[in-house]
């Protein structure tokens, strides 16, 4: 159990945490919501120990563990497994080895150096380790980040299963929601907490925030006539003593201070006329970086108002197929004609990268669309959240988080018809993003967007998704769950069932008497496999309300024996490493 008790916190001046108070009881899953730069991150530090509190007080079990995904990586071992693998028992290496498989590690990666992987990678064997140390609490900030969407789908079943306690941050509200049964935000610089998801935190939020504004209002009728009163009477000697008695009333009534306005995105996107009917048509499409072909033969039309969506796992080509599409990269082989009305907004990480660092924000905003007026650019970038002052900031002295903001506003100073999205939510926060999704839900044009979260894939109501295989691309025509039902992920769908082997030791002539026990072992560890695979069905069945108990009752039976398996399998370790 973590409990947090009236703490405090303040960084140069500014308040952070005032009077943070809550607990986090043992096997709670609970989401951590605030936007962006609202201290989340910051209290993960203080349940870590990374931080002290300046008042207040944080307690916690004796020896209780704590796993937190820290964003600094350092490396020690010579391999990846050895180098996920540190602390864990003999006995539980199968385990960590079903991890990095569900991050979307192979086989081939498991003897690889770590230092060898990209970022993304480096990142997700973090994550790995963190899984795989089997804490009392886990604080995940952030895990999906440079997940794909098979690796997500995988992540969310592992936390369903997760014993432990668990606080997560994460900008994908449906993420949050399989997951957690309890929801807490940082606002205005105090926490609340709740049991429900993330949509029932919001309307509470909004309800107190509704009650505390008609109190406040009338109070302040109430002051205005009482103030009216002593200023009409206190100096008539018949009604000096109720004028006096009144004022000491008003002087012990509390004051309540009229709520600051918390700025927010607001998108609108100016949209360019288009009659036809058909924007682009792609025919063969052929593309590569290396000898091994990316792209291969991807044939596409594009209507108007048409919704489409890129998927698939990283590296199978999503961000290379939306370039061609656009135009900003040529095909190897293969033809793309564009009707000459198009008009394209695009957002991409290279995008992003190209941003001019010496302009202001303002100026950046401005290249989107020279014909608008300082007054007209200075309004977008207050809809970016860059309001005064601010949208004078040079561009190089931004974050990630600000730089898309900035790319965002370009877009929407441009009048366009075809938006080519890559990953537009990956630095905003829960707030932006549903602005965002309104705003893409009103826009008439067409939308071509590269996503791995499945929150907007379904609310875009999507005509055609473009699925990247390996080394091959095909279409479906329907929406995401149709997707889901009549194809599914190939790699859950043709899933084999993966013998992992335990690492055992070797003892020279003992090492026959000891086949037996492997047997065993082996068999034990499959059994356990098998049940919860068994577990992760399930799970995915649990959304039927009418066989919610029948589901619930056989997951429980299920882990019983897994519990029994275990501790079967514990003895017959311990008889293998004593014979």
């Amino acid at each position: 159990m973590i409990q947090f008790v009236d703490v405090f916190l303040s960084f140069a001046g500014k308040i952070l945490f005032e009077n943070v108070s809550f607990a986090l009881q043992p096997s709670e899953k609970c989401a951590l919501l605030g936007r962006n730069g609202s201290g989340k991150s910051t209290l993960f530090r203080l349940i870590a120990g990374e931080l002290e509190p300046d008042g207040g007080s944080i307690s916690m079990p004796k020896g209780y563990r704590v796993g937190y995904l820290q964003q600094h990586i350092r490396f020690s071992q010579p391999t990846l497994v050895q180098e996920a693998s540190l602390g864990v028992a003999p006995h539980e290496l199968y385990q960590v080895e079903k991890i990095l498989f569900g991050l979307g590690f192979t086989q081939k990666d498991l003897d690889a150096s770590p230092d060898s992987f990209s970022g993304g990678f480096q990142l997700r064997l973090h994550l790995a380790k963190v899984l795989a140390s089997f804490p009392d609490c886990l604080l995940l900030d952030e895990p999906t980040n440079y997940l794909d969407i098979v690796s997500i789908r995988w992540l969310s079943q592992f936390l369903m299963r997760w014993k432990g306690a668990l606080i997560m941050i994460s900008h994908d509200r449906e993420f949050l929601d399989q997951i957690c049964h309890s929801t807490m935000g940082l606002h205005r610089q105090k926490i609340r907490k709740f049991q429900g998801n993330t949509s029932h935190y919001y309307e509470k939020i909004v309800i107190e925030e509704e009650v505390y504004e008609k109190t406040r209002l009338k109070f302040e009728k109430k002051r205005l006539k009482t103030e009216e009163f002593i200023d009409r009477f206190g100096a008539k000697a018949t009604k000096a003593g109720q004028a006096q008695a009144k004022l000491k009333m008003l002087m012990r009534e509390p004051s309540l201070e009229k709520l600051n306005q918390i700025a927010s995105l607001s998108f609108s996107f100016r949209e360019a006329c288009f009659f036809g009917k058909k924007m682009l048509e792609a025919k063969h499409l052929e593309f590569s970086y290396t000898e091994n072909p990316l792209i291969q033969d991807v044939s596409l039309e594009i209507g108007k108002k048409e919704r489409i969506a890129i998927i698939g796992k990283n590296g199978r080509g999503k961000s290379t197929l939306l370039q061609l599409l656009g135009g900003f990269l040529a095909p190897l082989k293969g033809s793309l004609k564009m009707a000459d009305a198009v008009n394209i907004g695009y957002f991409g990480q290279t995008n992003i990268d190209r941003l001019n660092a010496v302009n202001t924000i303002e100026e950046e905003i401005a290249i989107g669309n020279p014909l608008l007026s300082r007054t007209e650019v200075k309004a977008i970038a207050g809809l970016m959240m860059f309001s005064g002052d601010d949208a004078l900031k040079p561009i190089s002295v931004l974050s990630g988080g600000e730089k898309s903001r900035v790319l965002l506003g370009k877009i929407l100073a441009k009048p366009c018809n075809l938006l080519l999205l890559d990953e537009p939510t990956h630095h905003l926060d829960i707030e932006s993003i549903e602005a965002l999704l309104e705003a893409l839900e009103e826009f008439e044009g067409s939308l071509i967007i590269v996503t791995h979260s499945e929150l907007i894939l379904r609310r875009l109501n999507l005509h055609q998704i473009v699925v990247c295989e390996a080394q091959k691309q095909r279409v479906f025509l329907g929406n995401y769950d149709e997707f889901l039902e009549k194809i599914g992920w190939e790699e859950e769908v043709k899933k084999e069932e993966v013998i992992l082997k335990p690492e055992l030791p070797h003892r020279g002539s003992k090492s026959l008497k000891k086949s037996s026990a492997e047997k065993k072992i082996q068999a034990c560890e499959q059994e356990i496999r098998l049940l919860e695979e068994a577990q992760e069905k399930d799970l995915l069945l649990l959304s039927d309300k009418s066989r919610f108990q029948e589901i619930s009752r056989s997951m429980s039976l299920r882990q019983e024996k897994i519990d029994s398996l275990h501790q079967e399998l514990d003895a017959l370790y311990h008889e293998f490493l004593n014979s």
